[in-house]
């Protein structure tokens, strides 16, 4: 099977991870797959650029398509007459641009299947697509009036996110020996509550006077949270990472004993949550996306006294999660489903 992901996003973030491991296992299966991603903005600072990362991969699509939602109109006419040309069985859009431009260069027999990342995607007047995937099982039924097949594409997992050798080792060449640590692993912006972390911390620590609190991360709000981890007198018991990448991020991830996931950012598979999971890190989390499905103990609203509770409350998930070949098996079974249906 020929296989085009489309990503319309310059970012080694949000879901570009993901496809890449799926477009990994599809191709590991014995498929031709590549990635076509935003060639256009080049000028990255604040993230890491994706194209680097999907050339090293071997997955980069080098068909001639800027997919940037900064093209012209003669770009984008340009992208719909490269795609129509395309030889490929299977167009798979993650993006609303991507899709826009799959719904009017499709090539001629291949399916267009459409990936929804987060919930704003999914509006009144999303283009139809022969199937589409969403990030978690309770989004499902808001497709249900397409009547086209619908499946959850969960969170795949890279082979390095595994438990560590020696978990004090490891601790020990981070300086973080000898304590409990509770970690936060994400971008500091709004959605991903590092104030009620940070005051949840405050209350768990009169419980775990030994726990410490790892952020492990950057963004706007980085010094806001310096600032109140200051104010509460938390200096002391709390370490800022800052950004980690690559194998960096799978130590500190590795050195934890649970991570608390308290909001989602553009990515609702929740792949942080599945990674903690695999390094055989305890999960307590929000009720968002697929976050219910991979935490080891759910926070029912996002208060200080329900994140100190589940944190407490020593549950544990009994359920495994799919390996990427699994995931992978079921994405290709989908594309064959779209194709059935369409004839």
């Amino acid at each position: 099977m020929r296989i085009l992901h489309l990503l319309a996003s310059p970012f080694w973030s949000g879901p570009a991870e993901n496809v890449a491991l799926l477009a990994m296992s599809q191709r590991a299966l014995g498929h031709e797959v590549t990635v076509a991603v935003d060639r256009k903005r080049r000028d990255i600072t604040a993230e890491e650029p994706a194209v680097p990362r999907f050339q090293a991969l071997g997955l980069l699509d080098e068909g001639g398509l800027a997919l940037s939602v900064k093209s012209p109109p003669w770009e984008i006419w340009g992208d719909l007459r490269a795609l129509r040309r395309r030889q490929v069985d299977v167009v798979h859009a993650h993006f609303t641009h991507d899709h826009l431009v799959a719904r009017w260069g499709m090539p001629k027999d291949a399916v267009r299947i459409r990936s929804i990342h987060a919930p704003r995607s999914l509006r009144r007047s999303l283009p139809e697509a022969s199937a589409y995937t969403v990030p978690a099982s309770h989004l499902q039924a808001k497709l249900e009036a397409r009547k086209r097949p619908v499946q959850v594409l969960p969170a795949l997992v890279d082979p390095r996110f595994e438990p560590p050798v020696d978990r004090e080792a490891l601790r020990r060449t981070l300086g973080l020996q000898g304590t409990y640590l509770v970690g936060m692993i994400s971008t500091f912006q709004q959605s991903r509550r590092h104030a009620l972390g940070v005051e949840a911390f405050a209350a768990f620590i009169q419980q775990r006077p030994e726990a410490r609190l790892v952020l492990v991360g950057d963004g706007a709000l980085l010094e806001a949270t310096r600032a109140r981890v200051a104010e509460r007198g938390l200096t002391g018991s709390v370490t800022f990472a800052g950004y980690q990448q690559g194998a960096d991020f799978t130590k500190w991830l590795q050195a934890l004993d649970e991570v608390w996931i308290l909001g989602l950012g553009n990515d609702w598979s929740a792949r942080a949550a599945a990674q903690a999971r695999a390094c055989g890190v305890r999960v307590v989390a929000v009720k968002e996306g697929a976050l219910p499905e991979l935490a080891d103990a759910q926070v029912e609203v996002p208060t200080v006294e329900a994140v100190v509770a589940s944190a407490l409350s020593g549950a544990g998930a009994s359920t495994g999660h799919p390996t990427n070949e699994r995931i992978a098996k079921d994405i290709l079974a989908l594309y064959e489903r779209a194709a059935e249906f369409r004839r």
